[in-house]
């Protein structure tokens, strides 16, 4: 009995050591050598890894991530180097306003309506519809990048590679309160971001052009002036000029500035007034617009720092008048105000206005705008600012163009290449540069 019990503990013994080194055996395989399966639904634990490891993998990912942005990068200064200098004392009046139904949903701006005429008797003679885009819309010549939207990336690109092949250095951008917008339009604030971005990436700057929104007074205005500080100051495509006095500060276009009195005005611009925007964080060069003459008296009162002139119509205003030219130059020289002159390559809106031809002036396949150029050098501006990049109602546009015939027929740059606006741009633009240089000296 004695020796039963002994061979019973042996075995059992024996059999305990057998189970031990299967289960070592079996945690030893890895998930590849198991012969068991994971249940359904369950994942496998992961693999272990001291801090080492996995600093090491994330230094890799770095490392790759940066070989990769750098590759982009170059790949893009190579291409901008094939692009002239922007020059900076160079802008452009800038809409996005624009929208089709693949970005937003609808047309929107393309399908302006045809706008009536103040006298109702003159009205009864022309039509007043509404365009229906991508065949019909509302301008005399049709855009080579088709019935676009502001907000498509792709586009917003193309543009500014046609604002380095002009060598604009700065896009003013027609600005809304956010949640307002134009008559015709959308609230566009949202699309900023996005344009500044891109901008940056082709040293291109953004300035504001502040348009004249719903109930615009000099309380708002200080609101609207601090947001846009706010959010968009510290991007590096913000644009800031720095002053006689030394000052780098943002330089805001305020169009139809004469809407508000020069007594609304000087609370928020005049330095001796309690509620003035001077000399705080918000502080910037307000550049008026001047249509009649007797806005100059205007103008100084309210306390703006310059004057622009925008329209490309000669004869149109005042301000846009080429003859006037040299003696506006002279009153802001008299009074310490930055001047800047507006050009365009001609001007055409029957298409929103039929009744409007009077205004029209004929791009003579470039000279007229070659013409405009040339006078406003001649008056010696601190800056020019071409009206515009994009304003397609007005036919102001320099962005490229194409011939199309379809239910409604187009102007076109022929014969000249869709660039053409471009190339006259940046061929000034060098001229511009030099007469600058000059001009210090």
């Amino acid at each position: 009995m004695a020796r039963f019990r002994r061979k019973s503990c042996i075995t059992l013994i024996a059999l305990v050591l057998l189970v031990l080194i299967v289960t070592v055996v079996l945690k030893a395989l890895t998930p590849e050598d198991s012969p068991f399966d994971n249940p359904v639904g369950e994942q496998p634990v992961p693999e272990r890894r001291n801090d080492n490891q996995i600093q090491r993998e994330n230094d890799n990912k770095l490392v790759q991530s940066k070989m990769t942005d750098s590759a982009q990068s170059d790949k893009l200064e190579a291409a901008l180097r094939k692009f002239p200098p922007p020059n900076y004392y160079l802008h452009a009046f800038y809409y996005t306003w624009y929208g089709n139904p693949k970005f937003d949903g609808k047309y929107i701006h393309w399908d302006h309506p045809q706008l009536p005429h103040w006298d109702l008797k003159v009205a009864q003679g022309y039509p007043q519809a509404r365009h229906v885009p991508p065949e019909d819309i509302g301008a005399n010549f049709y855009p080579s990048l088709g019935a676009y939207s502001s907000r498509d990336p792709s586009i917003i690109e193309s543009h500014m590679q046609q604002l380095r092949t002009a060598a604009i250095g700065v896009l003013v951008v027609s600005w809304y309160p956010p949640n307002m917008s134009d008559d015709n339009g959308e609230p566009t604030d949202d699309i900023v971001p996005l344009l500044m971005e891109v901008a940056h990436k082709y040293h291109v700057k953004v300035a504001f052009h502040i348009e004249p929104y719903k109930g615009r007074d000099e309380v708002n205005m200080l609101t609207n002036v601090k947001y846009i500080i706010d959010k968009y100051g510290d991007h590096p495509a913000f644009f800031k000029y720095r002053t006689n006095t030394g000052k780098l500060l943002p330089l805001i276009y305020v169009y139809d500035s004469y809407l508000m009195n020069s007594e609304q005005w000087g609370k928020l611009l005049k330095h001796t007034d309690s509620n003035s925007i001077r000399d705080t964080p918000y502080d910037a060069i307000f550049i008026a617009l001047l249509v009649e003459e007797k806005h100059k008296r205007d103008i100084l009162t309210a306390g703006f720092d310059g004057v622009y002139t925008y329209f490309a119509t000669n004869g149109f205003s005042y301000g846009s008048t080429q003859r006037n030219w040299d003696s506006l130059k002279a009153f802001c020289e008299d009074n310490n105000l930055i001047y800047i002159l507006s050009v365009g390559p001609g001007y055409i809106d029957t298409g929103v206005r039929p009744w409007n031809f009077q205004n029209t002036r004929n791009r003579i396949n470039g000279k007229y705008y070659e013409t405009s150029l040339s006078a406003a050098l001649q008056a010696r501006p601190d800056f020019i600012a071409i009206t515009s990049f994009n304003e397609w109602h007005e036919g102001t546009q320099i962005e490229m163009a194409i011939p199309k015939t379809g239910q409604t027929v187009y102007m076109d740059y022929l014969p000249n290449k869709p660039a053409i606006y471009l190339e006259i741009t940046r061929k000034w633009a060098a001229i511009f540069g030099g007469e600058r240089r000059k001009w210090q000296d």
